[in-house]
């Protein structure tokens, strides 16, 4: 593998940056660098290759996380520590384990209470712009 240059990205993170497990990822990909030029073209012109491993996966965990609506954390605590498919997670979603349930209500809870402390936050940043 060649090394990147400081306009490069190591494939790893070329793979994380596009949502894709690397591993499921051509070899060529794997194996060498990407420049900022070839990211941007993956992006706005993904290969078949990309689209349809963004497609049908294997998707990496935060992906998979992502698509449950759960945290990371949550997968672990699932017991789901390999990728899934989108089958796997669509057979997930549409017959959830109890571990699901309880996981998508916390990630639920946690990200409201976050929103109210950002809003709360807000309100006395104003407040304290009116006094001053």
């Amino acid at each position: 593998m060649k090394s990147p240059s400081p306009q490069a990205m190591k494939p790893a993170t070329a793979a994380k940056k596009l949502g894709i497990y690397l591993p499921a990822a051509p070899q060529e990909f794997q194996d060498s660098a990407v420049t900022r030029a070839e990211f941007a073209e993956l992006q706005s012109n993904p290969p078949e290759w990309l689209a349809e491993l963004r497609r049908n996966g294997p998707h990496p965990r935060p992906v998979v996380a992502q698509k449950l609506n759960i945290s990371i954390a949550g997968l672990a605590r699932g017991g789901i520590t390999e990728p899934l498919t989108t089958a796997e997670i669509t057979a997930l979603l549409a017959a959830p384990p109890q571990w699901l349930v309880v996981e998508r209500a916390t990630h639920a809870a946690v990200r409201s209470e976050a929103q109210r402390i950002k809003e709360a936050k807000k309100a006395e940043e104003k407040a304290k712009g009116k006094k001053a």
